[in-house]
């Protein structure tokens, strides 16, 4: 949460753009350093306001507002290093959302695991009309996943993801399992 911070000073004092008769008035300049206590914190916000706007450079807190601005996918209690990936990725994401693409990229930067996804669209092009028509009459898309420990809230939270980034018309499925777990040597 942004406040005061004590020691903070202003980039623009603004007892030195008073008029030259309240330079070495005490009174003034004391009323004045108040106000730049007050103000010290928003200039050096507005001073750095591009950064606000990085994800990999803003205040976690303020990363987390701008997850929820640009639509970026996440529910507040991934790790901040997933949740500044998120918000980085979101522009990117709305402009492949519905594509296997969009989803897998989406599932990935949620869970940190890329998904198994298996469809029934298709493309096909052919010179000739009236050709068969690719993939399968019925559609339908199932996102596997498999995690190291595995919880019913990922199931529910890879359902969520999955409703939202999939086309809107394709029924869907999911399936949350552990992952094999290689022997160490």
């Amino acid at each position: 949460m942004r406040g005061s911070i004590d020691g903070l000073g202003s980039s623009s004092p603004i007892g030195r753009a008073l008029p030259a008769v309240f330079a070495d008035d005490d009174l003034a300049q004391r009323f004045v350093g108040g106000l730049d206590d007050v103000l010290a914190p928003i200039l050096a916000v507005l001073d750095n306001l591009d950064s606000y706007f990085t994800p990999g450079l803003a205040p976690v807190d303020f990363t987390r507002w701008l997850a929820g601005w640009v639509g970026a996918e996440t529910d507040g209690s991934e790790p901040e290093e997933r949740l500044r990936a998120a918000v980085a990725a979101a522009a990117f994401l709305h402009r492949v959302r519905g594509t296997g693409r969009g989803l897998s990229e989406a599932v990935r930067l949620v869970f940190g695991v890329a998904p198994e996804i298996t469809e029934s669209g298709g493309a096909a092009w052919d010179a000739r009309p009236l050709g068969p028509v690719p993939g399968d009459r019925r559609p339908r898309l199932h996102v596997a996943l498999r995690l190291p420990d595995p919880t019913p809230a990922d199931e529910h939270r890879l359902d969520s993801l999955v409703a939202a980034a999939r086309p809107a018309h394709m029924p869907y499925t999911v399936q949350v399992t552990a992952a094999e777990r290689t022997p160490e040597r």
